[in-house]
């Protein structure tokens, strides 16, 4: 071993209680150390995680990549850190990796996925969210001339519009409840309607609301012998669903889709790093920080992490660690 290395994590360690405390990690030769510059906060699953709302059945297939600790609780949980590797042949390398909230960490060389030169290290904590958005979309199979209505407009439900929106042809409108999100929305090429202005006939529907009344929406919007993809994670929680009336009369399929399993038509190909080399790809495009809705210093991250997945206007939280302070680091991606 080439040493041990302490260093502050986040914990959750009950029912709504998180808190940063000191945690040791090996660093086996050969694999790197990295300094964290940035996280990602995913709203919808970390939730699910603080309120203790995983099923005792889901226990294993919810882990974490590099997950510590076992569900409920204690657990460190996360995937989106971005960093920079501090020794070996790669160092200075600025990497992301499906880690949870901590100051530093260890990862397999071939964990630390490098971050494209054209992509900020800031922008980058969007890379777990874009992996799923990318597999929504291939679950969907959405084909170029499309009607596209995506129900739910949190960051993964705007990054399948973002997604849609660029295929040749396609007409996509996101619809929330939150009337605030049409300008999201309009900045990233999309659409935009409450649920009962929503305009129906739809080719292809995803769902990512997470609510009753949202794939109920969703149902109602999808044509005849579509599909309405249920992109939403409800963790302990059941779900009404209205499948009588139009859902039988007009044929229509409901597709669950998960980031835990690449879909049938691209398995044969593609593994699960090249499709996250290519989510931390699409993240080029600078519109894209309209999905950063807020930033918090490591350091507030246990006294701040209930009020930032409390809040409904959150989006993808990102959470800022000491060695970010150089300016090639700066939120903005320049340099």
């Amino acid at each position: 071993m080439a040493g041990k290395t302490v260093t502050q994590a986040l914990w959750i360690t009950g029912t709504r209680q998180a808190t940063c405390r000191e945690t040791s990690f090996d660093v086996p030769e050969g694999q790197p150390e990295i300094a964290t510059l940035f996280c990602g906060i995913s709203r919808g699953t970390e939730r699910l995680v603080f309120e203790g709302r995983v099923p005792p059945g889901e226990y294993a297939t919810m882990r974490a990549p590099f997950q510590q600790g076992d569900f409920p609780y204690p657990v460190k949980y996360g995937y989106g850190a971005v960093g920079q590797i501090q020794a070996g042949p790669r160092k200075d390398e600025v990497v992301f990796a499906l880690f949870p909230h901590q100051a530093r960490f260890c990862v397999p060389p071939e964990a630390a996925i490098p971050v494209p030169p054209g992509v900020p290290p800031a922008r980058a904590v969007l890379a777990a969210n874009m992996e799923t958005a990318l597999n929504i979309v291939w679950d969907a199979g959405i084909l170029p001339g499309d009607r596209v209505a995506v129900v739910g407009c949190g960051v993964v439900g705007a990054l399948v519009g973002y997604l849609a929106a660029r295929i040749p042809g396609t007409w996509v409108c996101l619809t929330d409840i939150d009337p605030a999100r049409a300008t999201l929305a309009e900045t990233l090429g999309c659409g935009f309607a409450l649920p009962d202005d929503a305009p129906g006939e739809a080719d292809v529907v995803i769902h990512a609301s997470a609510t009753a009344a949202g794939l109920a929406t969703a149902i109602a919007l999808a044509g005849v012998e579509s599909a309405v993809v249920e992109a939403s994670w409800y963790g302990t929680g059941t779900t009404e669903a209205p499948l009588g009336g139009r859902f039988h009369q007009r044929r229509l399929r409901l597709i669950g889709s998960q980031v835990g399993r690449i879909p049938p038509g691209q398995a044969a190909r593609w593994t699960y790093r090249r499709r996250l080399e290519t989510a931390l790809a699409l993240l080029a495009d600078p519109v894209l920080d309209v999905l950063i809705s807020g930033e918090t210093a490591f350091g507030d991250l246990g006294r701040d992490y209930a009020a930032i997945l409390d809040d409904p206007a959150t989006l993808c939280h990102r959470v800022r660690f000491p060695d970010a302070a150089g300016s090639r680091m700066q939120a903005n991606g320049s340099g």
